[in-house]
Formats: C-alpha cells, sequence, structure tokens
C-alpha cells in the first residue's frame, strides 16, 4: 500500500517563500495524479494544485501565480513551491495520490505571519 509523507512546513512571514515535498513509498506513476491540498482552522479542505504523469498542472485561482507544483519521477517526489506567502495561506497542507482510489499523507503546517 503505498504511504505519502509531507515535509517542508513551517512558519514563514507574509511575502516569504516555503517548498513543501511529497514523498511516496513507491514510484509516483503509480498514481493517475496527484496534488496538494489545504485545510485551515474552520474551513473546509480544499484544493490547492495537482499534476497529472503527463505533467500538467492545475491550480486553486487563490494560489494561481505564487504557487508551482512540480514532480521528480526518480525522487518519486511532488513538490509545491510557494511563493508571496500571505497569512490566509496559513493551514495543514496534504498530499494526495490517486488512482483507483485515494492515498493522503498525514499533512504539514504551514503558518504565515502577518
Amino acid at each position: 500500500q503505498a504511504q505519502l509523507v509531507e515535509s517542508g512546513g513551517g512558519l514563514v512571514q507574509s511575502g516569504g517563500s516555503l517548498r513543501l515535498s511529497c514523498q511516496a513509498s513507491g514510484s509516483i506513476f503509480s498514481f493517475n495524479g496527484m496534488g496538494w491540498f489545504r485545510r485551515a482552522p474552520g474551513k473546509a479542505r480544499e484544493f490547492v494544485a495537482g499534476i497529472t504523469t503527463g505533467g500538467q498542472t492545475t491550480y486553486a485561482t487563490s494560489v494561481k501565480g505564487r504557487f508551482t507544483i512540480s514532480r521528480d519521477n526518480a525522487k518519486n517526489t511532488v513538490y509545491l513551491q510557494m511563493n508571496s506567502l500571505k497569512p490566509e495561506d496559513t493551514a495543514v497542507y496534504l498530499c494526495k495520490g490517486w488512482n483507483t482510489r485515494d492515498y493522503w499523507g498525514q499533512g504539514t503546517q504551514v503558518t504565515v505571519s502577518s
């Protein structure tokens, strides 16, 4: 069973940058796609960015132009580069992979101070 482990979260000031990593226990080609979601306090989980095995990417409107999702197939890792961070980006960021079912990581906390 595939496992996903996120890392790279932390505390950053508004306008700063962070890079999140999602390490898969096996080949990321086993997934049809992978993505990042986030869950802010008191809010529902929301989609942030996604990438297919072919490298096509999609972004939530709120992060487009600031966040970049990418993948390193050799390292079985998907990244989320987050620039120009805002306090409203504060959330637990979760990695998801999907094929015939969904796989979720445990999440990594991102806190953006104003």
